[in-house]
């Protein structure tokens, strides 16, 4: 799953990607903010708090949630739903979309 997102994101340039362990998974980071990132078999997409509803609404997404509190504006996103290409692109590029939108840290 790594590789994949990883080549999503090559496609993408955003700048200043950078990966990291975190969340027990890892984490893609674009001007110090988390676009997605990979857990076991999920990937994880911060879409922001005014698109969540319309996320968590999607086929095979579920709140992304590791501790016992649900994160808002983020979304577990689970195969068969990611299982394209076509689709895993579609999801990391609304990650990296959104967080270039946060001012960076």
């Amino acid at each position: 799953m790594a590789s994949r997102i990883e080549s999503a994101l090559d496609d993408l340039e955003p700048p200043e990607l950078v990966s990291k362990k975190m969340f027990g998974g890892i984490c893609y980071i674009t001007q110090g903010n988390i676009a997605c990132g990979v857990l076991q078999d999920k990937l994880i997409v911060r879409v922001g708090k005014h698109a969540y509803q319309e996320a968590i609404e999607k086929p095979g997404t579920a709140p992304f949630d590791v501790t016992g509190h649900p994160m808002k504006g983020w979304v577990f996103v689970k195969p068969p739903e990611i299982d394209s290409d076509e689709e895993l692109h579609a999801w990391v590029s609304r990650g990296v979309e959104f967080a270039l939108t946060l001012p960076q840290k």
